[in-house]
């Protein structure tokens, strides 16, 4: 594969390049050379089709990419995807879920153990295992919460961090057991803060909307007792620990502080967080019963600033397919999720304005450099691992753009802002 990138600004704080306008040559699936280009000036929101160009007889041919106010950073990561193989393939499979990756602009994907039968042994790790895909190991046998699973020989089979993934650990001696089994191999235990033992029963957040819908809520102190409990034993263990699908300012608040104290813990929200609250739900739509729930206003716009103010690390889609009985039923007996690998990145842009270099650090540098993923950078020499981009480009999402194998998302018929136009990863260009 050779490919020419003409024109592209390169979004990357680790290279000399980052800002510049450049071309970028891929050749054998390695950046084979940078050269800077004049700006191109305009607005980002015209996309040139990829044209082939004739080459000398010794060399192969020749894709060219000319988009008008393109972007390239380094390849996107997601740490908290579900793909439902094996199990429940019919919701999705690891490569439709690899496509609707691709189509969100993510060349790699972290998908959590609960399959059927769960990911907690090595065999299961090195069934899960594709290229640009990481399987999380179970932290206990069969997601029971009652044992440890066999956590060392996933490890050594690729399992890139450990997770009972939608299921909280409840147990403070199972998960102190896990954290200092976790320190002896540098791994990163993966914890969905809530106490499950609150509000067993909550449908959505628990406030005057949930009130008035006549629903019972889950509070948000269920998370905020999970995250400081989780905190302690962080503490005494010394090991790493990452909350995803924060939705508490004062969770995020207490995590900081364990940063600021020495701790080695981080924490991702999800997009929908960010986009709606608990009032959006006043339809009863399902496609937004989710867990986490939405949270009231409030917390919606301190996620919000949050992300802005880079007290949280990671964005990560929680991409949760169901199939249409699943969700087309009454709210109650609906199953929580939605899918959001396809609309992470408009979704994110659109509600918090953050710049292309946050997004690389959000999307890229930080998952990488948290879970030990290999790095991706762009310098010459090194493997293409590219996502390229119009961070200024607003679209309505819709069905089309989905991949997915399941259509429960809550962003169908939404306008977006920043629009993912490919990846490229190793010799492999997929643009959309």
């Amino acid at each position: 594969m050779r490919v020419l990138i003409r024109e592209a600004k390169i979004v990357d704080p680790r290279s000399p390049f980052d800002g510049k306008v450049v071309d970028l040559l891929i050749e054998n699936g390695k950046i084979s050379k940078i050269t800077p280009s004049p700006a191109n000036s305009g607005s980002a929101a015209s996309k040139a089709s990829p044209t082939s160009k004739a080459s000398p007889a010794n060399q192969p041919q020749t894709e060219i990419i000319e988009i008008k106010g393109l972007h390239v950073s380094p390849g996107w990561v997601d740490i908290f995807a579900q793909f439902h193989d094996p199990g429940q393939e019919h919701k999705e499979t690891i490569e439709t879920g690899i496509e609707a990756a691709k189509r969100g602009g993510f060349t790699e994907v972290m998908t959590v153990p609960n399959t059927t039968p769960a990911i907690s042994t090595k065999s299961m790790v090195e069934y899960a295992k594709r290229p640009g895909v990481h399987p999380i190991g179970a932290v206990s046998k069969n997601l029971e919460g009652k044992e440890l699973a066999e956590m060392y020989d996933m490890y050594a089979s690729g399992a890139k961090a450990f997770s009972d993934g939608w299921k909280p650990i409840q147990s403070g001696g199972l998960l102190l057991k896990a954290l200092q089994y976790l320190k002896t191999i540098e791994g990163t235990l993966i914890q969905v803060p809530e106490d499950q033992s609150i509000s067993p029963r909550g449908q959505m957040h628990e406030g005057i909307v949930s009130t008035r819908m006549g629903l019972p809520g889950k509070p948000i102190l269920a998370e905020e007792v999970m995250v400081e409990r989780d905190l302690k034993l962080l503490e005494y263990t010394g090991s790493s620990l990452h909350f995803t699908g924060v939705t508490s300012e004062k969770s995020i608040e207490a995590i900081n502080n364990a940063k600021q104290a020495g701790l080695k813990v981080t924490c991702s929200v999800s997009p929908y967080h960010l986009s709606f609250c608990d009032e959006d739900l006043e339809g009863y739509n399902t496609n937004l019963k989710l867990n986490p729930p939405l949270r009231d206003r409030k917390s919606m716009m301190a996620l919000r600033q949050a992300v802005k103010d880079g007290k949280v690390d990671i964005i990560t889609s929680q991409h949760l397919p169901q199939d249409w009985d699943s969700k087309e039923c009454e709210f109650e007996y609906a199953k929580p999720g939605a899918i959001g690998l396809e609309c992470a990145y408009g979704a994110l842009v659109e509600t918090t304005e953050i710049t292309p270099q946050q997004t690389a650090t959000l999307l890229s540098i930080n998952p990488r450099k948290i879970f030990h993923l290999e790095s991706a950078e762009i310098k010459e020499g090194h493997p293409a691992n590219l996502t390229l981009f119009l961070p200024e480009a607003t679209y309505t999402f819709d069905k089309d753009m989905l991949k997915s194998k399941s259509r429960n998302c809550p962003y169908l018929g939404k306008t977006l802002k920043g629009q993912v136009m490919g990846t490229i990863l190793h010799s492999q260009l997929n643009l959309v």
